[in-house]
């Protein structure tokens, strides 16, 4: 048996929320001041969803691989790589990554445990 799973709620989930959307925003504007075509941004806003494919082998895999897509960690570390190397591509990549972690925050969707894709930090998603 799985143990309870707990989730931030009250005000610090408003906050996080909020995080989100900031991020988002903030994304989406330097993606524009970038000067990239928008087509790239729309091909890649739902790229880090592939990894819910990792679900396919089960829960605790499956949240492993979609937290690994989903933490800002990875597109903050592409996106100083493409600082470094004058890669426009990699900074558009990484800025439309975390355009797409600060939307799943703003609408509640977390990163997931162990025990179900639907349990969240942010907490339950989906149908009880």
């Amino acid at each position: 048996m799985n143990a309870p799973v707990s989730a931030v709620a009250g005000l610090p989930r408003m906050l996080l929320k909020a995080e989100g959307f900031a991020l988002f925003a903030i994304c989406v504007f330097a993606y524009w001041k970038l000067g990239v075509t928008w087509w790239l941004f729309a091909v890649l806003i739902l790229a880090p969803d592939l990894t819910m494919i990792g679900y396919l082998a089960g829960p605790r895999f499956g949240a492993h691989l979609y937290n690994a897509g989903h933490i800002t960690v990875m597109p903050l570390i592409l996106g100083f790589a493409g600082l470094y190397t004058d890669s426009v591509v990699a900074m558009a990549a990484a800025l439309v990554w975390l355009a797409h972690i600060g939307i799943d925050r703003m609408l509640g969707f977390g990163l997931k445990f162990e025990t179900a894709f639907s349990d969240t930090h942010l907490g339950r998603i989906g149908k009880s």
